[in-house]
């Protein structure tokens, strides 16, 4: 952890929705003119996407039904730690990019699905922020988690969670029920072992709680949307926070602990941007107040 240097970073499964929570946090860099150095989770997995699918071809004929993206061994756990270590005492450090997409790719003349070279951060960034599967990741001596000063759970209940992954890759990738479903089974065991653990080491959790029947989430038509759900906001230190502005600002929301509020879901956007833009105007000051002196 670093006051010269911070990092944010946002944890979820894939599916979660932690690709829309960057949006609201770039909304926020770009209107308090905070400069920002980007990292997305999946640049440092350990395979491309055609290693990756030889890697697990060799994994089962190996009798290994577990090989995922959600473990360590497809994944640079050490790389990861050591960029958010870097950058926490100099500001600087490696990074690569994945390309998701043709129009990605077409930018660096590569596949889809492919790397870029290993580069370095752009020059006098304010802080870090990283979204993806890993910000709070431990796996033996490696601890990414404990460099990073704010760290942020996006976790829908699982059943939504499967929802919005099958919806996703069935719409945006072509794959088929049963193959999405056969990446789900085959990701449990490190879902459990790698990702849940994360959401134990956040500072602030997001849950989205859907209010319609998702019992069967493999055959529901309809992901439910923000007004079908409630967000369930869990500190993990409540102290700091000014609860009663956030229920005046939330309408209809509630206290269920004293460290939990819930809101209705269609107001996830505005309640992160009253709960985080202070806390990164707090990140600037003491970077502000550290620089000088």
């Amino acid at each position: 952890m670093s006051v010269r240097h911070p990092i944010i970073a946002i944890t979820g499964s894939s599916g979660a929705g932690t690709t829309s929570v960057m949006r609201t946090f770039d909304q926020i860099f770009r209107r308090e003119g905070v400069k920002a150095a980007f990292i997305e989770g999946d640049s440092f997995h350990r395979y491309d996407r055609h290693a990756m699918k030889q890697q697990m071809d060799d994994a089962v004929r190996r009798g290994n039904e577990h090989f995922s993206h959600f473990g360590p061994e497809a994944n640079l756990f050490a790389e990861l730690e050591e960029l958010f270590r870097s950058y926490g005492e100099t500001g600087r450090g490696r990074f690569r990019r994945y390309l998701h997409d043709a129009t990605e790719a077409a930018q660096y003349g590569q596949e889809p699905g492919t790397f870029t070279e290993w580069g370095d951060l752009p020059e006098d960034t304010e802080l870090l922020f990283y979204e993806g599967l890993h910000g709070a990741v431990r796996d033996g001596a490696v601890d990414v988690g404990r460099h990073v000063d704010l760290r942020i759970g996006v976790v829908p209940v699982i059943n939504l969670e499967w929802i919005q992954k099958l919806h996703r890759d069935r719409s945006s990738r072509g794959y088929s029920t049963e193959a999405v479903t056969d990446t789900i089974l085959r990701r449990m065991h490190d879902y459990v072992h790698y990702i849940v653990p994360q959401f134990s080491r956040t500072h602030i959790n997001f849950q989205r709680v859907p209010v319609v029947d998702t019992s069967n989430p493999f055959i529901s038509r309809h992901v439910p949307t923000p007004d079908e759900s409630m967000l369930v906001i869990r500190f993990a230190n409540p102290g700091g926070i000014d609860f009663p502005y956030l229920l005046a600002m939330l309408h209809d929301s509630f206290m269920s602990r004293p460290n939990t509020i819930v809101c209705p879901g269609g107001k996830m956007d505005l309640a992160m941007q009253l709960i985080f833009t202070p806390m990164i105007w707090r990140l600037m000051e003491q970077r502000k107040h550290a620089i000088g002196h």
